[in-house]
């Protein structure tokens, strides 16, 4: 006689549900026992009933099933997580390459290049952004073109305002030298001065005494001419 298949569903009456539990767990455990063997797979089974009991095989030890799910398990999770960061990063290229065309497309549009597909509304629209892009730069130009102006005008005021120092110091400087030479004049000719009294008081060469003494012994005698004359008549 053959069973009716059963439907996969809560069983209501708690004492069919223990029964069938009870049976079904043999079960369980037998298949996994006996894959365990056939196969020499590492197998661990973790079982809590209704009423919270457990029941539990391992064909080496539980714990180190656990800790192999574990490690296993973290692997996975790794390789997912790269797998995923993978698929981001290629939609994150795709993306920028995608903007990267844009932008060398607008940019040789701008540039004046490849306007044959464009039509005329999308040519008033980049001859408004020209336009307005000119003027930005016209105003820049400007901007620039003054500060360097007031920068160069800093540095002239500066160099006048060195310039106007220097010819007061050159004034003062000019001042000093005239009174230094006034004052060394003044030494000179007082020192001249000294010079020719000096001169005055000191007596001529030709009347010292010794000087006479020398024209005196230099003079001839009148005796020694007379006796000069006699000899000689």
């Amino acid at each position: 006689m053959v069973k009716g298949k059963i439907a996969i569903r809560k069983i209501n009456c708690s004492k069919s549900r223990q029964v069938t539990f009870f049976k079904r767990r043999t079960g369980l455990l037998k298949k996994a026992k006996e894959l365990s063997i056939l196969c020499d797979a590492e197998i661990g089974v973790i079982i809590f009933s209704c009423t919270g009991k457990l029941y539990e095989y391992a064909s080496t030890s539980m714990n180190s099933v656990i800790e192999r799910y574990n490690s296993r398990k973290q692997d996975k999770e790794q390789q997912s997580n790269t797998s995923t960061e993978i698929q981001f990063l290629k939609k994150e290229t795709e993306s920028m390459m995608q903007q990267l065309r844009c932008l060398q497309e607008c940019n040789r549009r701008l540039m004046g290049e490849e306007l044959s597909k464009l039509s005329l509304e999308d040519l008033k629209n980049l001859e408004n952004v020209l336009e307005m892009g000119l003027k930005n730069v016209r105003s820049r130009k400007d901007q620039s073109f003054m500060g360097e102006m007031r920068e160069l005008k800093r540095k002239l005021d500066h160099v006048e305002q060195e310039n106007v120092e220097l010819r007061k110091k050159s004034k003062v400087v000019g001042r000093d030298d005239g009174e230094s030479e006034g004052e060394f004049s003044a030494e000179t000719s007082s020192r001249k001065e000294m010079s020719k009294m000096s001169a005055q008081a000191i007596p001529d060469k030709d009347d010292s005494p010794e000087c006479l003494l020398l024209q005196l012994t230099l003079q001839p005698k009148p005796y020694l001419l007379d006796a000069q004359k006699t000899a000689s008549g």
